[in-house]
C-alpha cells in the first residue's frame, strides 16, 4: 500500500449505512406531521418506511402528503425542512474505525462527500470520525455545480491534503453514477464498495468512464484491494478485486 500517499472515503453508504440516516429523518417528519397535520406519528413512519422500501425517492414527501390530502408546496417544504433538520444517531460500518485506524499509518486520509452542508455536518458530528481525516470537503461548500461528477471538490481536496499527485491517491465510493467518474476526471484511483443489498448495489456503471478500477464487497477488503490496484497505465486497469 505504501505507493498510495493517500486514500479518500466518500461518506454516505460506504462508511456508514445510510438507510439509518433516512429512517431518523422520517420518523422526525412523522412526528412533524402528528403535530401540524394530526396524523398519527407511527402510522406515518411506517408509510414513509414503506414507501422507501419499494424504491420511492425524491417525491416522498409529495405522494405521502397527497395521500392524506395535504399536497401543497408549503406542507412539503416543511417535511423536508424536517428531514434535513433532525439530529441524526449514526454509527459507522463496524469495521471502519479499525480500518481507518490501520490506513492512518502510512497515509493522507481524506473525506469527501455531497450534500447539503448543514446535513453532512450533522451525520460527521453523529459519526464522530472527522479526527481520522488530515482533509474534509463537503462539495456543496464549494457550490452547487461543485457537486460529484464534478472534478472540482477532488481537486480541492487534494489540495487540502497538501498537494499529491492525484495518480497516488485513491477514492472509495459507492456510487457509479456519479463517483468514478469524478474522481477519474481528477486524476485519482477509484475503488467501489459494492455491500449486497446497499442503496446502489445494483446500479451499473452508464459508461467505462463511469466504472471503477476496482470492486469490493466490504471495506474489510480494501486494504488487500489497494495492493492489487495495479498503476493507471496498467494493462487491465478498470477490472474487478
Amino acid at each position: 500500500m505504501g505507493r498510495w500517499n493517500a486514500i479518500v472515503f466518500d461518506l454516505d453508504d460506504t462508511l456508514y449505512p445510510e438507510r439509518d440516516y433516512v429512517l431518523g429523518g422520517m420518523k422526525a417528519v412523522a412526528s412533524w406531521a402528528e403535530a401540524e397535520l394530526g396524523i398519527p406519528s407511527s402510522h406515518g413512519f411506517a408509510e414513509l418506511t414503506e414507501l422507501f422500501e419499494h424504491g420511492v425517492r425524491g417525491v416522498t414527501f409529495n405522494r405521502w402528503l397527497g395521500s392524506h390530502g395535504f399536497l401543497d408546496e408549503t406542507l412539503i417544504a416543511s417535511a423536508v425542512h424536517a428531514y434535513r433538520a433532525h439530529r441524526p444517531v449514526l454509527r459507522p460500518f463496524r469495521e471502519v474505525p479499525a480500518l481507518l485506524t490501520s490506513l492512518k499509518r502510512e497515509h493522507q486520509l481524506g473525506l469527501l462527500t455531497d450534500g447539503y452542508v448543514e446535513v453532512q455536518r450533522g451525520k460527521l458530528e453523529a459519526l464522530r470520525l472527522t479526527p481520522y481525516f488530515d482533509a474534509i470537503v463537503l462539495s456543496d461548500e464549494l457550490g452547487r455545480d461543485a457537486w460529484k461528477p464534478s472534478p472540482k471538490p477532488f481537486l480541492a481536496l487534494l489540495e487540502r491534503l497538501g498537494g499529491p499527485a492525484p495518480e497516488y491517491v485513491v477514492y472509495v465510493a459507492d456510487n457509479p453514477s456519479k463517483d468514478f467518474l469524478g474522481a477519474r476526471t481528477a486524476g485519482l484511483a477509484s475503488i467501489r464498495v459494492r455491500r449486497p443489498g446497499g442503496e446502489y448495489s445494483t446500479l451499473q456503471p452508464l459508461t467505462d468512464a463511469h466504472r471503477p478500477d476496482a470492486t469490493i464487497a466490504s471495506l474489510g477488503s480494501l486494504e488487500g484491494a489497494l495492493l492489487e490496484l495495479p498503476a493507471p497505465a496498467a494493462e487491465g486497469w478498470g477490472a474487478e478485486a
